[in-house]
């Protein structure tokens, strides 16, 4: 089980890399009408989904915060060994791709891939078990 912990540890990383600030984004985006700039270089969360009016992305910032959630707690599942948290893990994964492209977010795809890995042979393991 000792690889769907280190997915566990990856997802939560990354849910706390990208879910958290997902709260505040919105914040600002309300009341300034535009996304803040990640160290002056780029908007955050600024994607082909940029376009929409703000409060229809206000409210795919909090889903996707609510699926990071959710992911977490898989997470969580997964760390302890359960065979559930394995299988919730890598099902999460394409609604969380849905966002990664929705928000142009080109780091969770690297953590991605690495988490199907590490699911993946966590999963063969407990196949693998007696019993």
């Amino acid at each position: 089980m000792r690889k769907a912990r280190i997915a566990a540890v990856l997802t939560w990383i990354y849910a706390a890399g990208f879910g958290v600030p997902a709260v505040p984004v919105s914040v600002y985006l309300l009341q300034h009408g535009e996304l803040p700039m990640f160290m002056d270089l780029f908007p955050m969360y600024g994607g082909p989904w940029d376009v929409m009016e703000d409060r229809a992305f206000v409210t795919l910032l909090i889903a996707f915060f609510v699926v990071l959630l959710a992911a977490a707690w898989v997470a969580w599942l997964a760390w302890k060994g359960l065979r559930a948290g394995v299988v919730l893990g890598l099902a999460l994964l394409p609604v969380e791709a849905v966002f990664w492209f929705g928000f142009a977010l080109p780091v969770p795809w690297l953590f991605g891939a690495a988490r199907v890995l590490l699911y993946a042979l966590a999963l063969r393991s407990l196949h693998q078990k007696p019993g």
